[in-house]
């Protein structure tokens, strides 16, 4: 192999240097020359042809002179009039103060003070309450009834019977009511005969009749089935009256007797409003009283006849609980209101 030339070497190794040395070719446009009084006029280094986030949009087109006199102004320290300062007020000049105290000495102010204007209403536009769907001021009220006795495991009555109710008010009632009983013995009453080896003293109730006293504290609604709204209320019952008993003979031999008592009652009840005529009625009434009931000493000669029965015969205070239910009809059959709402 033969040697290059050292002319030869010294000139190739120049040309290697000098391409390292060169800058690579860009497509980037010409660099400009910065306008006089321009950013970098004023020693600023930033390239014209770049994007300062620093500049408001819409100022791009100015920049030459406004970017230049900002600059120049931010060199002499003062603030950029394109940014927002957070400090400043940028509404009225005048705060909460002045204005309050512009409207109370009556020169005006941000609430412009005027007449104001009346509009004349009717008691027909005043709802303070709905009205309810049921009245029963100075009607009457017929309740057919059906009850049971809760309270006697050894017999058991049924009654009939009905109420007839006159509303004073809306929420107060007078009335009379009447019951017929039936009675049926229950298992309790063999099972005693036959463990105990004797019969259970008992009596069984014939009629009863009283004067009662209704009142009304609340009244509601409620929805059935989210598709119909049921009025109900609920109501307490007092009142005095009288019934009778008869003794039901251990020993069919000797006469029974029969007992007239005074009868007081107590209950609560409620009321479902089907129609303005029609409701369904329930309720627990208590009738309280003081019965008497068979001697047990009873023989051919002790206590033989009902008059010597009845003279010696055993007091005991019962209370007779009866379920009650039943539908009243209301007389006059629709009502109209004569009150604004």
């Amino acid at each position: 192999m033969r040697k290059l030339p050292h002319t030869i070497l010294v000139a190739m190794l120049g040309v290697m240097a000098a391409a390292l040395i060169a800058p690579p070719l860009s497509h980037a446009a010409p660099k400009k020359t910065p306008a006089k009084g321009s950013a970098a006029g004023k020693g600023s280094s930033s390239d014209s042809g770049d994007i300062d986030f620093d500049q408001p949009a819409g100022s791009a087109a100015a920049s030459g002179s406004t970017s230049g006199n900002a600059a120049g102004n931010a060199g002499n320290g003062a603030a950029n009039p394109a940014d927002i300062d957070m400090d400043s007020d940028q509404g009225s000049s005048s705060d909460l103060a002045a204005d309050l105290a512009a409207v109370d000495n009556g020169s005006g102010g941000p609430v412009k003070a005027g007449e104001v204007k009346k509009t004349p209403v009717s008691w027909q536009d005043i709802v303070v309450v709905i009205r309810k769907p049921f009245l029963k001021l100075h009607r009457v009220e017929l309740f057919p009834m059906v009850g049971v006795t809760m309270n006697d495991n050894i017999i058991r009555h049924y009654s009939e019977g009905g109420e007839l109710n006159y509303w004073l008010t809306d929420v107060l009632a007078i009335g009379v009511e009447g019951q017929y009983y039936e009675h049926d013995f229950e298992s309790t009453y063999d099972l005693v005969a036959r463990q105990a080896r004797r019969l259970p003293t008992v009596n069984q109730y014939n009629w009863s009749a009283a004067l009662d006293f209704h009142y009304v504290p609340v009244y509601g609604k409620f929805a059935v089935f989210d598709h119909k709204l049921i009025t109900w209320e609920a109501f307490f019952t007092a009142g005095i009256g009288a019934g009778q008993s008869q003794v039901v003979p251990r020993d069919p031999e000797f006469p029974g007797f029969t007992n007239l008592l005074i009868q007081p009652n107590i209950g609560v009840g409620m009321r479902f409003f089907l129609a303005k005529w029609l409701t369904i009625n329930l309720g627990v009434r208590d009738y309280a009283f003081e019965d008497k009931f068979e001697p047990t000493d009873r023989s051919t000669t002790m206590n033989a006849t009902a008059s010597q029965a009845q003279a010696n015969a055993t007091g005991e205070f019962i209370n007779n609980i009866m379920f009650q239910i039943g539908i009243a009809f209301w007389i006059p059959g629709s009502f109209e209101y004569t009150t604004f709402r």
